[in-house]
């Protein structure tokens, strides 16, 4: 059976940069958090309300914890990435503040990223790849242009919806674009049937 924890509230015991002990109920539970949700804790005594992300192993259940939904959300698709656990997930958003990690990922600043221990380039280029369209953008932040040449999140869906059918990506691509230059204000369902047509 998995415990999913998604909100803890209760009397913060201790605060670790790393770590917090939040007593609800009468049990003390182990949290891990980021150095910017640290910084902004209360006093130990105080009452405190962390969004929690449960991470089920086998022989273990870890909770990491978030001051805001925002900062939980981010978390998980930090997680989302291959090769980028829980871990390494709090090791990123205590490396920079979650509005500058949304903002260098949408942005693609790698050289930022690399800055953060246990932060290679290939993960650096790996977090932006997959992430870059996925992160919201910060308040005040204008949204950047796509790259020349690059597939919009409409675009990409359909190309994903294509390959997983089994056409092959080139092809698929190809056709993804011509359809949508074709029908440029077209709806997801009428792009993927019309280029599905075009692979054929």
């Amino acid at each position: 059976m998995k415990f999913m924890f998604a909100h803890l509230r209760g009397i913060l015991l201790e605060k670790h940069p790393n770590q917090a002990i939040v007593e609800a109920g009468g049990v003390g539970y182990d949290v891990m958090i980021a150095v910017p949700t640290f910084s902004r804790l209360p006093e130990p005594g105080q009452e405190v309300r962390l969004h929690i992300h449960t991470h089920v192993r086998e022989d273990a259940i870890a909770l990491f914890g978030f001051l805001s939904r925002d900062e939980r959300s981010l978390f998980e698709k930090l997680i989302l990435v291959s090769g980028v656990g829980p871990r390494l997930a709090i090791t990123v958003m205590s490396g920079l503040p979650a509005p500058d990690l949304s903002a260098a990922l949408r942005r693609g600043e790698t050289e930022r990223l690399v800055r953060i221990p246990g932060i290679g380039k290939k993960t650096a280029e790996r977090l932006v790849m997959e992430l870059r369209d996925k992160v919201p953008p910060v308040a005040g932040e204008e949204t950047p242009p796509p790259a020349p040449g690059a597939l919009s999140p409409l675009e990409q869906d359909v190309l994903s919806a294509l390959v997983n059918l089994g056409c092959a990506r080139p092809a698929a691509e190809a056709a993804v674009r011509k359809t949508s230059a074709a029908l440029p204000h077209a709806g997801f369902e009428t792009l993927f049937r019309q280029a599905l047509e075009r692979v054929r």
